[in-house]
């Protein structure tokens, strides 16, 4: 067995083994024609289920053919021009060597001494993130999971800079579009189950600041304690962008922790052509970021910056074995010190490799383009009468649904864009996502592939129009 582990006697096997791999995932892509097979979840599982895991193959070949009948055959394909649902990016050659490389050395950054180099990658892209950010000369963050650990981390620093025992005091505002991590991070950092106060958007779905200042103005007079405002700049449902200015002036004012949850719109922040509309996030206190999404990065490459380094102390616990305290004043430099997780991947790795090939323009360019093709399809909508679109995309996401020329009750037309999504997916022609608005259902095409075209956009509004129509026509049928 010992033949299986990665050392200096096994490097020949590694190449090999790995080079199969890759080879069979190349061919896979290059033989993909649809973003998905459409088989249902009851055809799929007993697949796996009759695999005896307790009985293993021993040949690396018959593993891998194994896997293309469970999982490569079958797996949803993010890269396809046609998955236009969830905030999932095709990834960039340059992270996916990095990830090859840093799954391999399989660094730990949580102490120097597990890292060293990488450590240092890792504290160089935190200072140039919070540069293209502006957060200023005191700035620092670390690597996480994801923009939900991110906003957990974010939101666990303002609690304590608010500096109060009475967690039932505090408050935390955030638009009804911001993100559920939001809420989530409230129960669990212990405050009350009226501690998230969710405001209301315009029309363009951002934060109405009018309503954030009658609510921090609420707050103050009540006696409560104001304990941050998360501003959304790029929102799961819309892609919109709260009006970052005026939030940081009442933050200011009222004296509040202001974050920003950047997950999604984070690739402004290279952007050749948009990087004005996030104008403001620079007088955040903590930025949450994911360049999973907008950066063209494998899941999971995530990072919180914050303005003033000394809050990250927070989430600081010192262990002997680990990172005892003497280390602090020795300035030995342990990610564990700013880091909700200890055992950590050198996620890092990823952006380091794809600057350093690709350069920020490159991502930047991408993802303007992705913001292009968006603008595109808002057009192809607002003048398509078989659809109502909700809002003009700020980055790359448009929300629509079909209506139908003859008169249809409101629940029916919800039945009719619930099938087609359904029956779209099962026919892996297409993958698309969905939301309510209003109450109402309502679809979303979640642009982040600069290979999508508007014809790719063209054909999928026709396979949804087919499907909605075809329900109504079964619908009538049944009816009479």
């Amino acid at each position: 067995m010992r033949s299986h582990l990665l050392n200096d006697t096994t490097a020949e096997r590694y190449r090999r083994t790995v080079t199969e791999g890759v080879e069979r995932v190349a061919a896979h892509l290059a033989a993909t024609e649809r973003p998905f097979t459409g088989i249902a979840v009851d055809a799929l599982a007993p697949r796996i289920d009759r695999i005896d895991l307790d009985r293993p193959l021993h040949d690396t070949a018959a593993v891998l053919d194994e896997l293309e009948e469970v999982y490569l055959r079958d797996a949803v394909h993010f890269h396809h021009p046609r998955y236009l649902a969830h905030l999932n990016c095709p990834v960039v050659i340059p992270a996916v060597l990095g990830e090859a490389v840093l799954t391999a050395i399989n660094s730990s950054l949580d102490t120097w001494d597990q890292s060293a180099g990488g450590t240092l990658i890792e504290r160089k892209l935190i200072d140039w993130t919070a540069a293209r950010i502006g957060l200023g000369p005191a700035a620092d963050g670390v690597f996480t999971s994801g923009g939900t650990q991110s906003n957990l981390q974010a939101l666990l620093l303002a609690r304590e800079e608010a500096k109060t025992d009475d967690l039932a005091s505090l408050r935390v505002f955030a638009s009804e579009v911001s993100h559920f991590s939001v809420q989530k991070s409230a129960k669990l950092l212990g405050l009350g189950p009226d501690a998230v106060v969710t405001l209301p958007v315009d029309h363009d779905k951002r934060l109405h600041t009018v309503a954030l200042a009658r609510e921090l103005e609420r707050c103050r007079r009540d006696g409560l304690v104001p304990m941050a405002v998360v501003a959304t700049a790029g929102t799961t449902d819309f892609g919109s962008i709260d009006p970052l200015p005026e939030i940081a002036d009442l933050c200011a004012r009222y004296g509040t922790w202001m974050h920003v949850d950047a997950a999604y719109g984070c690739g402004l922040l290279a952007s050749l052509k948009y990087r004005d509309r996030i104008d403001g996030i620079e007088h955040a206190d903590s930025v949450t970021v994911d360049y999973h999404k907008s950066f063209f990065q494998p899941v999971s490459s995530s990072a919180v910056l914050v303005r003033d380094a000394a809050t990250l102390r927070h989430a600081t616990y010192h262990a002997e074995y680990l990172n005892p305290r003497r280390t602090v004043h020795e300035r030995i430099p342990n990610q564990v010190d700013k880091s909700l997780q200890t055992t950590r991947r050198f996620d890092a790795l990823k952006l380091w490799m794809t600057l350093r090939v690709m350069g920020a323009d490159g991502i930047g360019q991408l993802f303007d383009e992705a913001c292009d093709l968006a603008a595109q399809g808002w057009e192809l909508l607002a003048a398509d009468p078989r659809f109502d679109v909700v809002v003009a995309p700020s980055l790359s996401t448009l929300v629509f649904r079909y209506v139908p020329a003859a008169v249809t009750d409101p629940a029916g037309i919800d039945r009719a864009n619930l099938h087609a999504r359904k029956a779209l997916f099962a026919s892996g022609d297409a993958v698309v996502a969905g939301t309510k608005v209003g109450g109402r259902h309502y679809l979303k095409f979640t642009l982040l592939n600069p290979e999508t075209t508007t014809g790719d956009i063209a054909a999928v509004l026709d396979l949804i129009a087919g499907h909605a129509e075809q329900y109504l026509g079964e619908s009538l049928d049944r009816a009479s």
